[in-house]
């Protein structure tokens, strides 16, 4: 599936409302949005203006990212003068994108239209690696 997610950045920048609301395109038409429209996810039970006909269920999706060497010296340099670890702050940016195509192949899968309660966890599962989880509960729109 060819699903493209829109990253906060954007968000922030197209609707600029901070709502909790996050989009991603539907290029496969394969729910009652069409082709080429969005999948609404957001973290909120309810979605404005919508009716939620059917709930899906638990959708889901993760990975687990492991920091590496490059990082891990720039980040022990950078801890001795304080400041922002961009190379984590990256690594996490791109395993929460990868988490949250997961779950939106996961939603597609079973036919939804949309997600709510979209939620985020992480959990440390060896010395040097952290899974991220994207989960919410997956709907049909009117």
């Amino acid at each position: 599936m060819m699903g493209g997610w829109i990253g906060e950045e954007a968000i922030r920048k197209t609707n600029g409302t901070g709502s909790g609301k996050l989009y991603s395109i539907v290029e496969d038409g394969e729910n009652n949005l069409g082709k080429g429209q969005i999948m609404l996810m957001v973290t909120t039970e309810e979605i404005a203006a919508q009716e939620v006909v059917e709930s899906l269920g638990l959708v889901r999706g993760s990975t687990v990212q492991s920091k590496h060497i490059g990082r891990d010296i720039m980040a022990g340099l950078k801890t001795i003068v304080g400041g922002e670890l961009r190379g984590y702050t990256e690594l996490l940016e791109d395993a929460r994108e990868t988490a949250l195509r997961r779950l939106e192949d996961n939603a597609r899968a079973v036919g939804a239209d949309a997600v709510v309660n979209l939620r985020f966890t992480t959990s440390t599962i060896a010395t040097n690696a952290s899974e991220i989880l994207a989960y919410g509960t997956a709907v049909k729109l009117a």
